[in-house]
């Protein structure tokens, strides 16, 4: 019987060991940190060994295939040690792919990858189409393809992910964008970087969608760097007669015989980053095969995403914005330029080698206050010292919030958009979205009483 381990606990690993388990694999789960009580529970009454707080060496290279999770990085001893030896190393995503008949359409990028996920995902439900959500946002393809097999899947894909892949093949694939990030786990080599987005494409066909953002600076040069055999589609915000563009009042989208248009004020999110998400999932879903009418119903119809732009409430005209999946400065920035209201900003957490002053012509021009949220604020506070009066550190968003509640006047927002990654204070960037959201909830009904 073949050996599979899997390194990581998380969403993909036990997503991964319940589906190698029902395809008759021998599964073992190691992982460096502690297991939850639940997870430990779950993998003893499906018969799953595991080990924690560390990996022994024997137990884990005595494996035919390793399956690890994304967030680890190749240069761990454990995964250099298993390289030597020769095993095999993929993704969870790559496992599932080769249990799955589903089409896939895979997502990548730095930024709006998440968005354009669910709204593509979202319209095509909303058709009435058999359709799946899967990757680096939602449930586990793996976990998923132990219960049902969807005919479309829509999965987010990072570059960590991408890394693990040998045979994965999209119909249909997107590159948002590429801006300087994660940059830690490719050597601080900005080419190494785009080479691992670039790479989702690499097993793609003369009869596959790749769509591209036309003025991106680093996909540009990808396109340029990698021989990609899928048919190129462009979406632009600047040039028009592309198969996505904008052009006055209207966005108008062509490709595979079907050409549509919708008004620019029927879309649902502010900014032109939603503008960009928008005419990305609507070319995707016009080569899927919908119809015009029925993709801008569901554009229309889509909510966003929790983290993301996320109004939490409004409270005496002042509106509280839950952007805590910001975690680099170009998410940031798409944040600050999408409101015209004046902005108390909650920023701060573990800096990623920011640097701030892509975002200083917008924040003189906008924030009247800056809370810094974060153990160290030093380099926020270097940065934007001289373009904001009023800066305040804290470590509490209680008091983040309370904060804003004092400085906002009715028409202003209180924009949380990080630009920093989560984990001196929080476990994750949801986890500090919803410590946000819970305190504006809580302030709200302070107010209501």
């Amino acid at each position: 019987m073949k050996r599979i381990v899997i390194l990581g606990s998380g969403e993909s690993g036990m997503g991964a060991a319940k589906l190698a388990k029902q395809k008759g694999y021998a599964v073992f789960i190691s992982d460096s940190g502690e297991i939850h009580a639940d997870k430990k529970t779950e993998l003893t009454q499906a018969n799953i060994d595991f080990e924690e707080k560390g990996h022994i060496v024997e137990n884990v290279l005595n494996a035919d295939l390793i399956i690890k999770s994304p967030g680890i990085p190749n240069k761990v001893a454990i995964i250099q040690a298993a390289k030597e030896k020769g095993i095999e190393i993929i993704d969870e995503l790559e496992f599932a792919f080769g249990y799955s008949s589903g089409k896939v359409i895979a997502i990548t990028g730095t930024n709006g990858k998440t968005t354009t996920t669910s709204m593509i995902y979202h319209v095509m439900k909303e058709a009435g189409m058999d359709v799946g959500l899967a990757g680096n946002v939602g449930k586990s393809w793996a976990g998923q393809l132990t219960e049902l097999d969807h005919e479309w899947w829509v999965i987010e894909c990072s570059s960590f992910q991408i890394d693990g892949m040998k045979s994965f093949r999209p119909k249909i694939a997107l590159l948002t964008n590429i801006t300087p990030d994660h940059l830690d786990r490719y050597e601080y080599q900005m080419d190494h970087y785009v080479t691992a987005k670039m790479n989702l494409f690499q097993n793609m066909k003369e009869d596959d969608f790749a769509i591209f953002y036309k003025e991106d600076f680093y996909s540009t040069i990808g396109r340029e760097q990698h021989r990609i055999q899928a048919g190129n589609f462009d979406v632009s915000i600047q040039a028009t007669g592309v198969n996505a563009f904008q052009s006055g009042a209207k966005i108008y989208f062509a490709a595979q015989g079907n050409s549509w248009s919708m008004a620019k004020a029927k879309l649902p999110l502010p900014g032109d980053h939603n503008l960009l998400n928008s005419l990305f999932a609507g070319l995707a879903c016009t080569l899927v095969g919908l119809s015009g009418a029925s993709i801008q119903k569901g554009i229309m119809s889509f909510q966003g995403i929790e983290h993301r732009m996320e109004k939490v409430a409004e409270i005496d005209g002042v509106t509280y914005v839950n952007d805590s999946k910001a975690t680099n400065v170009e998410s940031a920035a798409f944040a600050l330029k999408a409101y015209k209201n004046p902005l108390i900003w909650i920023a701060g957490g573990v800096d990623k080698g920011n640097d701030y002053s892509l975002l200083l012509s917008q924040v003189e021009k906008q924030v009247k206050s800056l809370i810094c949220l974060g153990v160290d604020n030093q380099k926020l506070i270097a940065a934007f010292g001289g373009a904001v009066k009023d800066i305040r550190e804290t470590q509490q968003i209680e008091e983040a919030v309370r904060w804003g509640n004092e400085l906002g006047q009715a028409g202003d927002v209180v924009l949380l958009s990080p630009a920093c990654a989560s984990f001196d204070l929080f476990k994750n960037y949801e986890d500090r979205g919803r410590q946000f959201a819970a305190a504006v909830r809580q302030l709200k009904s302070e107010r209501v009483a």
